[in-house]
């Protein structure tokens, strides 16, 4: 099933399931994996365990992202407690990154209107604070800490926390399913926001109601526009595919080639 498609993209591989069963996979496929570091990976697993992955896909050659956890952590939380718990965790992530060398390091600043409504001056400035805190860590790997939106109905809230950041630091990771199921504002609205920060892409696909994590071109999110708006641009995103199963994998790979959409951006390879 080897494609060439698969230099030119990232794959999300929770840690968990690289290690136990798929790293022989992705080393023959030649699959460059986002390594999902949860909760669970963390817990679960020795720095031993880690670097021994790390080894294996670095002696392959192949690059690496990692997407740090995200369940129940708020980095702009209004509770200083829950912000140094948020902190303790992702820092785990960052303390393991030198292993893997990565490329980007994906996290979520997690604003929900509904959490932080008449709250947002205060989300903003924690935000600012809890990020600014890893930058020298990140500085020192050379990698970059991609930002990405969830529950957000609209960019303002991610373009003004991009905005408090260095750019060759900090760039928006620009989730495309999540877009489609939560987002209440236009995509345009959304490009002429985060355009010029935009580093990366998870792309997966749904019908606009739930987060299915369809392969490209089985919803209704519009490839094709947004890669030539990013194009127009000047864009050259590092690529995730999202899928949750491997046999969503390899359709989402078809799928890129049948759309044609790595041509759209001229990707080079990784």
């Amino acid at each position: 099933m080897t494609s060439s498609v698969l230099k030119h993209v990232q794959v999300h591989v929770p840690f968990p399931l690289l290690k136990e069963k798929l790293l022989p996979m992705v080393v023959r496929e030649r699959v460059p994996p986002e390594i999902g570091l949860s909760h669970v990976a963390l817990d679960g697993y020795s720095r031993a365990d880690f670097a021994a992955v790390a080894e294996r896909l670095a002696g392959e050659g192949l690059p690496v992202t990692l997407h740090a956890p995200f369940v129940d952590l708020r980095p702009g939380a209004l509770d200083p407690e829950i912000r140094r718990v948020t902190a303790a965790r992702l820092q785990q992530v960052f303390d393991l990154a030198p292993l893997f060398r990565p490329r980007s390091i994906v996290c979520h600043p997690s604003f929900d209107i509904r959490y932080y409504v008449t709250a947002e001056r205060l989300w903003l400035e924690h935000s600012v604070e809890t990020w600014r805190a890893f930058l020298p860590q990140a500085e020192q790997m050379g990698t970059i800490i991609a930002l990405e939106n969830v529950y957000e109905r609209d960019p303002h809230e991610l373009e003004r926390l991009l905005a408090a950041l260095p750019p060759e630091r900090v760039c928006c990771c620009f989730d495309t399913g999540h877009f489609n199921a939560f987002a209440t504002t236009p995509l345009d609205r959304w490009i002429d926001a985060l355009g010029d920060r935009i580093g990366q892409l998870h792309i997966h696909d749904n019908h606009g109601r739930t987060d299915e994590h369809l392969p490209i071109g089985e919803g209704t999110f519009p490839f094709v526009e947004f890669f030539r708006r990013l194009r127009e641009l000047g864009r050259r995103p590092i690529i995730t595919i999202e899928a949750h199963s491997e046999k969503k994998l390899w359709r989402a790979v078809k799928n890129l080639e049948d759309m044609n959409l790595l041509a759209i951006l001229e990707t080079d390879p990784c």
